[in-house]
């Protein structure tokens, strides 16, 4: 098992990364002695884990609750928050309960911000059972549901005590929720580490072909970068933790305009940094050439390049509800260079020009 910390102070937490951590009395024994532990999973990954996890927490645990949401991105909703309050009120959780959150980023943003709201606050560990989950949703402390208008806008921050990462899950992920995490580990690379975007272009058929020693590379050094960022801005005040949202702007637009779930979160990413790749070609930021290196390396990980069909403020429009909109104005996340990221507003006309650009192709 390999530990790392997420530094913030009083609240720091580590990240455990290994294989078979689901049932390693070390992390769960000490830490849910006799406190009421309540996990949060859906119904692909509880079958699979949940009796693993269950029978762990309860050698220690005072009580264990069950609670099995849909599965996919369009159950990121209040009905399922409501399902994990009602679990919650019903068995009379105390303040001192723990929320184990164990499937991908959908479980662990829903039943995050069910434990940051629940009694104002009870303790989170997550448990993330998704390549995305891994590298990305479940460090940092975000948490939210959905609306109809707009992706992950009513939310809270919430940092857990704990994440378990676990690799050997990664053995029964489809190879579509494979590639949609892939994402998330290249986004690292166009924005923080051009050395690691040129390991990804050099590794990704070993990924594809989940070489343990791969994954594990690229898993602990996702992580490494974003507890790295989430230390130094944890509520994004800086505007150092939005470079984490390169290719989020027009991933989101994509999620909610097909309907959240028609594309994976990761498929959105992935086609959205190739938008903002073009965006900063606009800009006269980015080379061509290095354009055509993010969209290969997307392509590669087996996740779509084009977006869909849309006209240039169709895109606008669904990106106006984005949150991350200021002043009015959207804040895009664009590149000055491989490994080199700024936010900035941009002119709707450069934003059309690189819209028709991504749309088209470019070679």
């Amino acid at each position: 098992m390999k530990t790392l910390n997420v530094e913030l102070g009083s609240r720091s937490y580590p990240i455990h990364i290994g294989e078979g951590l689901l049932t390693e009395p070390t992390i769960w024994d000490e830490v849910v002695r006799n406190r009421q532990v309540i996990v949060v999973t859906n119904d692909r990954v509880g079958p699979l884990y949940g009796p693993q996890v269950e029978a762990a927490l309860r050698r220690s645990a005072r009580e264990v609750l069950m609670v099995e949401l849909p599965d996919g991105e369009a159950y990121k909703d209040q009905a399922s928050l409501m399902k994990i309050f009602d679990a919650m009120l019903e068995s009379h959780l105390e303040r001192s309960a723990i929320v184990v959150a164990l499937g991908g980023g959908v479980v662990g943003d829903v039943a995050g911000f069910a434990a940051a709201c629940y009694q104002r606050g009870v303790a989170l560990i997550q448990v993330p059972t998704t390549l995305l989950s891994q590298v990305d949703s479940s460090v940092g402390g975000k948490t939210a549901v959905n609306h109809p208008l707009g992706k992950n806008m009513i939310g809270a921050f919430h940092q857990p005590m704990a994440v378990v990462i676990d690799m050997g899950v990664l053995g029964t992920l489809p190879d579509r929720e494979l590639s949609a995490g892939l994402a998330e580990v290249i986004k690292y690379g166009c924005i923080l580490d051009a050395t690691f975007f040129a390991w990804l272009e050099a590794s990704m058929p070993r990924l594809l072909r989940r070489e343990p020693d791969a994954l594990a590379h690229a898993i602990e050094h996702s992580c490494v970068l974003k507890a790295r960022i989430v230390a130094r801005d944890e509520r994004e005040s800086s505007g150092l933790r939005a470079l984490l949202n390169f290719g989020h702007t027009f991933g989101h637009a994509i999620e909610a305009g097909l309907g959240f779930g028609t594309w994976l979160h990761g498929e959105a990413v992935g086609c959205g940094m190739v938008m903002a790749a073009c965006l900063s070609h606009e800009l006269g930021q980015l080379s061509l050439d290095d354009v055509r290196r993010i969209e290969q390396l997307v392509k590669q990980a087996g996740l779509p390049v084009r977006g869909p069909d849309w006209d240039a403020q169709t895109y606008l429009g669904w990106m106006a509800h984005d949150k991350k909109a200021d002043s009015g104005q959207i804040r895009y996340i664009v590149l000055r260079g491989l490994g080199q990221a700024e936010q900035r507003g941009v002119d709707d006309a450069v934003v059309r020009h690189a819209l028709a650009m991504s749309l088209k192709g470019f070679d």
